[in-house]
């Protein structure tokens, strides 16, 4: 589990998940709050989403955002929807969006979902978004370019300003994947950078690790010029102080979901950031940049790193030296991971990385877990030059053994089928 066990997965910041925001979430005024209670009768809800919006738009140098949609990925759809709605209303549509080799996996769905053609764009030599590359790749049929910062690659996107001048010159928007927001709290607001449009993910930033499978909160930030197209409805507060829910927006996209978001994550989040408080905010950040370049350090001799300088809030490994070596694969220091307690890091990807290993350690993991972590795999890497045969039918350890992921991914049982089933 989350609490007593690291979960070092790369983009998905499985940080410990403090009890007090369980204790908030489970208040019996929110956690019994039907979504059909008269607004009357709702205010502390209204009240808490209205605050924890300007909040929000604060670290992120926002002008708006709707909480409403339900995950990251719907958030992305949320944000290119707008995009959309954007262009439309200025009598330009446009058919592609630009994305970078070093984005989110889940970006060209998004594109696709919302009704664009995904253009890719490389990255140059130092991982980063080449300012040339999308100034060849951006025409007036791009709508937008999809950029995530941090990047992949664990690198702050330092071209993203130039990168930003060039698509807005051309009449084009910049999308930013929040994704990886926990290397920027406190230091820097993405808003700043030139980003129009970008989703968070609360279940990963502010403190509701999504390991269980859900549930997730994708709220999306907006510049001034993109917040007549939220989706509906959004909280506003009235002269005399109370809150209510406003349906008339005539240029909205509409409704992302039923009824107003995700609210128990939303309490969570808002627990999180009062808790912390700006200052604490910051250091969230730089412990998880400080924890994510001391692993990276203390692994430099163990594996190939494909760009060996400071990182962010997650480092990348690839296993191309030790697979050469040996013939053992990430793969298989992902399964040897699981035989020595630990729950394995993001793997084969970014794709722009050879049997790429992703590490996230957040900030709330300890130096001695991050050791811990550091022999676990100096072990299993070890094995993997005394006899690599071992580590090829690893986990031994565990209930169940090495499954076919490649079976599991193309077929899979969604179900159980009792004596008789699979």
């Amino acid at each position: 589990c989350v609490d007593s066990a690291m979960y070092p997965l790369g983009s998905c910041t499985m940080k410990y998940n403090p009890k007090v925001n369980e204790w908030a979430a489970r208040l019996p005024g929110f956690s019994r709050l039907h979504p059909h209670t008269p607004q009357a009768l709702a205010q502390g809800a209204l009240e808490l989403m209205w605050d924890l919006e300007r909040r929000l738009c604060a670290i992120c140098g926002f002008a708006r955002m709707t909480l409403q949609p339900s995950a990251g990925a719907q958030g992305e759809l949320c944000g290119m929807l707008l995009i959309r709605a954007y262009h439309a209303d200025h009598g330009n549509p446009r058919k592609k969006v630009l994305v970078p080799d070093t984005a989110h996996g889940t970006n060209p769905a998004s594109c696709s979902l919302a009704g664009y053609a995904t253009v890719p764009v490389a990255s140059g030599p130092d991982g980063l978004v080449d300012p040339a590359a999308v100034d060849r790749a951006m025409d007036a049929d791009v709508a937008a370019i999809m950029i995530t910062n941090p990047n992949t690659l664990g690198l702050f996107e330092s071209h993203l300003p130039k990168v930003a001048e060039i698509v807005h010159s051309r009449g084009g928007l910049v999308y930013g994947d929040g994704a990886n927001l926990n290397a920027l709290l406190g230091i820097a607001r993405p808003g700043d950078f030139g980003i129009d449009v970008m989703q968070l993910n609360l279940h990963k930033t502010f403190s509701t690790p999504h390991g269980g499978g859900g549930p997730g909160s994708g709220p999306v930030g907006v510049a001034a010029a993109l917040e007549p197209y939220l989706p509906v409805p959004m909280v506003e507060r009235g002269a005399d102080g109370t809150f209510h829910l406003v349906e008339d927006r005539p240029k909205t996209i509409g409704r992302m979901r039923s009824f107003f978001g995700n609210f128990g994550v939303m309490v969570r989040a808002y627990t999180y950031l009062l808790a912390h408080g700006p200052a604490e905010l910051r250091r969230v950040a730089e412990i998880a940049i400080l924890n994510a370049n001391y692993l990276l350090a203390r692994l430099r001799k163990t594996f190939h790193v494909p760009q060996d300088r400071p990182c962010m809030h997650e480092c990348v490994l690839s296993d191309r030296d030790l697979k050469k070596e040996t013939g053992v694969s990430t793969m298989d220091v992902a399964k040897g991971l699981l035989d020595r307690g630990f729950h394995p890091p993001t793997v084969y990807f970014p794709l722009v990385v050879q049997g790429a290993l992703m590490i996230e350690p957040t900030e709330t993991e300890s130096p001695e877990t991050l050791d811990e972590f550091v022999e676990a795999v100096e072990a299993v890497v070890a094995e993997a030059r005394a006899k690599p045969d071992a580590l090829h039918a690893a986990p031994v350890r565990t209930r169940i053994g090495r499954a076919d992921e490649t079976r599991a991914a193309r077929h899979p049982v969604l179900r159980w089928g009792g004596s008789g089933g699979r």
